[in-house]
């Protein structure tokens, strides 16, 4: 699958129901050697996305549950 494929994707959270971000506005962790992605990283923006604030999310890959056509499912570790 090619990022262009997910970009613009919803991500959500379905342990807790909550919306975390538009995959596009998220940092990508890439493994150099295979060039695979290991994580998203989801930045807390603010002010309808204009100041960014607080923690980031970081999103392992292997949380991935579904990719839909409109979002993507994710299963975060509470312990994370």
């Amino acid at each position: 699958m090619r990022y262009k494929e997910i970009s613009g994707k919803e991500i959500v959270d379905i342990s807790q129901g909550t919306r975390l971000g538009i995959l596009g506005q998220t940092d990508l962790e890439i493994d150099r050697r295979t060039g695979q992605i290991k994580a998203f990283i989801i930045p807390n923006y603010k002010w309808f996305g204009l100041k960014k604030e607080g923690e980031e999310a970081t999103i392992k890959w292997n949380a991935i549950k579904k990719i839909g056509e409109d979002m993507i499912l994710i299963e975060a570790d509470p312990s994370s």
